[in-house]
């Protein structure tokens, strides 16, 4: 069905609907105004007419809309303590169960455990526009959160929904090229999370070129918005710095003598999406429709920054690698050591095995690997390749990685096996070459290779 008719659908229904709802007042003072909407979500669950439910719907989600961030925050209070299971249709339920042992018994405890929370969100979701909202609608309560970790029940249906929704058989993948709306790539530019896009002439270079290619993910309920969206730069070979692939004035390489494509930036679009996995299927996807169009690419990468590099080394208590660690915090207090030659050489030098300790050693308190990045794409079953020291010296990535950037290689044949092991025993899949340099780090740390700051 055409996603435009079935939107004016709902919108006639819920037309139809307004004329035999009575809503109160709106209350003029902030303090009632979340206890209203709440009063009037619990009439939505026990209602029963489509037309009115609809209509009602959509004046929940537009009065939210009209909250103070004070009152949002007490809503979904509200929403946590007051539409949670019903415990007495719990409790009757395992009552059964234990009765019983069946299967329908079973399928009761199931059903009657769930809260109405969510049951609420899926007659919210009927009103025209209304996954867009819910989308925001998360969002909103992320950023309540911070203040109030009680909410995570909340958060918690907002994900279980969410990921049936955006499951992701209903995404759309798209080319993103200087012909797409305008909409859209405005939003691309907005989007940009990991490399700022300096304007329209930046975006063009980026999307518009010969040897660059730009795809993103769509959902049918959200129109002209991008879910996550990846830029892929076709080169001759794995690149080791970001610079020149965003260089104005460059040399282009002719797809078909390109042998590698290079994802050099992810950027997810969405707040109130964070936690809904799409970027494993969006890289999978888009490695099989580059293999379609230019078969003779044979070496699919990343180039990827580092965000948790100079946070672990400028906190770093690890025995074997605190030497170093502290011998690159000395050398990086001279700022303008990029640029001294025999500085960045050491640098240079003792940041390779510093970096690969990092990713194959270190641990957070849960035995995670620490850098977000990594999990993502070693989750995803890519091998850490190489370790690119002055990968990004710009100020973000030298303030986050010491200029540390790093490829990781989705070998098609390796990606299963290797996205396993990480998952099930915490094996990083990597190089010779990095496995090689993690384990000169106590002989790095001893060699004091670094100069002092100002030699």
């Amino acid at each position: 069905m055409d996603t435009a008719f079935f939107s004016d659908l709902l919108a006639s229904i819920a037309e139809r609907g307004r004329s035999v709802l009575k809503l109160s007042p709106w209350p003029r003072d902030a303090e009632n105004r979340a206890a209203s909407l709440a009063d009037m979500c619990r009439a939505l669950l026990s209602g029963r007419g489509e037309a009115s439910g609809v209509a009602l719907a959509g004046e929940i989600l537009g009065r939210y809309r009209t909250l103070g961030d004070d009152d949002k925050a007490a809503f979904f209070r509200a929403l946590a303590e007051d539409f949670g299971p019903d415990r007495d249709r719990v409790e009757n339920a395992f009552a059964r169960w234990s009765a019983t042992g069946g299967e329908a018994a079973a399928a009761d405890v199931h059903y009657a455990s769930e809260p109405r929370r969510q049951e609420l969100f899926r007659r919210l979701n009927r009103a025209p526009g209304a996954t867009a909202a819910l989308v925001a609608m998360r969002a909103d309560l992320i950023e309540a959160m911070r203040a109030d970790r009680g909410l995570s029940v909340l958060d918690r249906d907002f994900l279980h929904l969410f990921g049936s929704w955006f499951n992701r058989g209903f995404l759309v993948l798209r080319r993103i090229d200087w012909s797409s709306p305008a909409a859209i790539l405005e939003k691309i530019i907005r989007y940009e999370a990991v490399h700022a896009i300096g304007g329209w002439d930046d975006l063009r270079r980026r999307i518009d070129s010969v040897d660059r290619r730009c795809y993103a993910f769509f959902h049918p309920a959200l129109v002209d918005e991008p879910l996550i969206f990846v830029e892929v730069a076709l080169t001759l070979t794995p690149p080791a710095a970001i610079a020149p692939l965003l260089a104005e004035r460059r040399a282009h390489v002719a797809p078909d003598k390109a042998r590698a494509a290079t994802f050099y930036s992810i950027s997810n679009c969405q707040q109130g999406l964070s936690g809904v996995s799409f970027g494993n299927f969006l890289i999978k996807q888009v490695v099989e429709e580059i293999r379609r169009e230019l078969p003779r690419i044979e070496t699919f990468v990343t180039l990827s920054p580092v965000p948790g590099l100079r946070a672990w080394v400028d906190a770093c208590d690890d025995p074997a690698a605190e030497a170093l660690a502290a011998a690159v915090r000395d050398a990086a207090l001279d700022e303008d050591w990029p640029t001294k030659p025999d500085e960045e050489a050491a640098m240079r030098k003792a940041l390779e095995p510093l970096a690969a300790y990092y990713f194959l050693r270190a641990r957070r308190n849960d035995g995670r690997v620490v850098d977000p990045v990594a999990r993502f794409h070693l989750g995803n079953g890519a091998r850490l390749e190489r370790i690119n020291p002055m990968g990004d010296l710009s100020d973000k990535g030298l303030a986050e990685s010491f200029g540390v950037m790093v490829n990781y290689q989705y070998d098609l044949g390796e990606i299963e096996r290797n996205h396993e092991a990480f998952a099930n025993q915490g094996v990083v899949a990597a190089s010779s070459a990095v496995k090689k340099a993690a384990a000169g780090v106590k002989a790095r740390a001893t060699a004091a290779a670094l100069p002092a700051p100002g030699d």
